[in-house]
């Protein structure tokens, strides 16, 4: 179809027995191609894509005002199903999204409902199989799959009923480099075929340069869509090289690191010797150690032969491609899942797990009831006592006080998974897990989640993360393991494992070989040239 495919008029939207909207007069058009949805956790971006769809106000009730017209269908009033064959969403959990138990059937549900004749069904699943990468999945069961290639999967179920706007939600949250670069292969292949794609993402280093448009959501508020450039100077959280071209005052912005080298090489010197971290664990007696490890579900070894040990108060950074054994691991270390050989010893008392989708650890009134549970258990009776781990104090340090008294389930997935770690990390655990800590975190959130951890090591406990998110084990990690083909090298530090060169490296590392890894060393950095007369 020519012209917008979605038109949103002075929308208005309140969630049921919510005391401010959602979204605050929105009025938009979604046209053919990529457009980018970006903006703060709570801004509003999960609710505005479930506008497209009809979950909002549908399936989710509340009060709603405008209008929202969907492939000239009216999105509040067409029923779902129908409104489903024209506009699909892809959720940030998509746990909450399966139906099957495998994955050729998930794929195939959406035909099935759409009554459609087995032998085209049967080429659409081929289709969706092979535009994300995922044929080696077919006969896999959901279960067993990780977080990463279960996002994989949704959208190939999405993407197999061939809609004409396709929505998705923090896709990339979850996965890995190769991961990340088949969706946005496949939301790019849609998008030159004339289909409409909304991608709201955190992790925008790769989307930002590709995306046609930009559109902002703020406190339920829209700017846009407009041109990438001129509005990716107002993003909040923006990633990193944009960050630091902004801090750093370099114009016109670049999105690329090719950008970024070509405008500034004329002025600065990109090469400095990177600074050597120092683990800041304490004393000869590890933490924690693993000893010939093997782990996996059932019998079937995902990970064999580890063998590692961490100082108490040093951060340990686990990386590794989708499936590679990241979260069973975890699970491991944190004794919820037995070793199929070797020896888990820690050295020290409580360990504090939070796993990738926290939701059902959250299950009272509110998120400071979540945190107050946990104190309560410690056996801390005054503010004297708990310091600032009272529930309200470490609420601030998450940047949650202003949601202490929400229901954890209405909160934005970026905003529980910080409640979860808040009400885990307040049980001062002297070996903390986290497994995808800053899925669905805005730049603020993370630099918040990043200076917690750093403070919680030093007292000092022993911290493990299990992450896609390079630019946080960058800042936190004392040390980088990574899982590979069943097997763990050890990194290093940051400043080599994120290194040009490397295969994980940072945007940051990239513009500078052999240099800083992050903004905040790539400003040092550069404040010592400047010191230098190098400009």
């Amino acid at each position: 179809m020519s012209g917008p495919i979605a038109r949103l008029e002075h929308l208005t939207y309140w969630y049921p027995n919510a005391a401010s909207p959602a979204l605050r007069d929105v009025t938009l058009e979604i046209e053919p191609g990529l457009t980018l949805v970006a903006g703060g956790s709570g801004g509003g971006k999960s609710t505005l894509l479930r506008v497209f769809d009809g979950l909002v106000p549908q399936f989710h009730g509340g009060r709603i005002s405008g209008s929202a017209i969907v492939a000239g269908l009216d999105a509040f009033r067409t029923p779902i199903p129908r409104l489903a064959r024209h506009a699909g969403l892809v959720f940030q959990d998509v746990e909450t999204q399966s139906v099957y138990g495998t994955v050729e059937r998930e794929i195939a549900f959406g035909l099935e409902n759409a009554g459609m004749a087995r032998p085209e069904m049967h080429d659409r699943v081929d289709e969706a199989l092979h535009l994300l990468g995922i044929e080696k999945l077919r006969v896999r069961r959901l279960a067993t799959l990780s977080g990463g290639e279960r996002q994989r999967v949704q959208l190939a179920a999405v993407l197999a009923l061939r809609p004409q706007l396709v929505a998705l939600d923090e896709p990339t949250s979850q996965l890995d480099r190769e991961g990340a670069d088949a969706v946005l292969a496949a939301c790019l292949s849609l998008a030159t075929r004339g289909r409409s794609v909304l991608l709201a993402e955190h992790r925008l280093e790769q989307v930002l340069p590709a995306a046609d448009r930009l559109l902002l959501m703020e406190n339920g508020s829209a700017l846009g869509p407009g041109p990438v450039r001129e509005l990716a100077a107002r993003l909040a959280s923006p990633p990193p090289l944009l960050e630091l071209a902004i801090r750093a005052g370099w114009m016109p912005l670049p999105l690329t690191v090719e950008e970024a080298a070509n405008s500034v090489s004329r002025d600065l010197n990109l090469s400095h010797p990177a600074a050597r971290s120092v683990p800041r664990g304490t004393g000869d007696e590890p933490a924690w150690e693993a000893r010939d490890l093997t782990v996996g579900p059932a019998a079937d070894p995902v990970l064999e032969g580890f063998s590692f040990a961490a100082a108490q108060g040093e951060v340990v950074a686990i990386v590794g491609a989708n499936g590679s054994g990241k979260t069973t691991l975890l699970r491991t270390l944190a004794g919820l899942l037995p070793p199929l050989s070797g020896t888990v010893q820690r050295h020290g008392g409580r360990a504090g797990y939070v796993p990738q989708n926290p939701a059902s650890m959250l299950h009272l009134p509110t998120l400071r009831a979540e945190v107050e549970l946990t104190v309560r258990r410690l056996g801390v009776t005054t503010a004297a006592e708990a310091g600032t781990d009272t529930a309200d104090g470490v609420l601030a340090d998450f940047g949650l006080a202003d949601l202490a008294g929400r229901y954890p389930r209405d909160l934005s997935s970026g905003e529980r998974q910080r409640g979860a770690i808040a009400a885990t990390l307040a049980g001062r655990p002297d070996f903390a897990l986290l497994d995808e800590p800053t899925r669905g975190m805005d730049l603020a959130a993370r630099r918040s989640l990043g200076a917690y951890i750093r403070r919680f090591s030093a007292r000092p406990s022993s911290v493990v993360i299990a992450t896609h998110d390079i630019d946080l084990a960058a800042e936190v990690a004392d040390r980088v393991v990574l899982l590979k083909d069943g097997r763990a090298v050890d990194l290093g530090p940051p400043e080599v494992a994120f290194a040009a060169g490397s295969e994980w490296v940072t945007q940051i590392g990239r513009l500078f070989p052999g240099g800083p890894v992050t903004v905040g060393g790539a400003l040092s950095a550069l404040d010592r040239d400047i010191a230098r007369g190098r400009r």
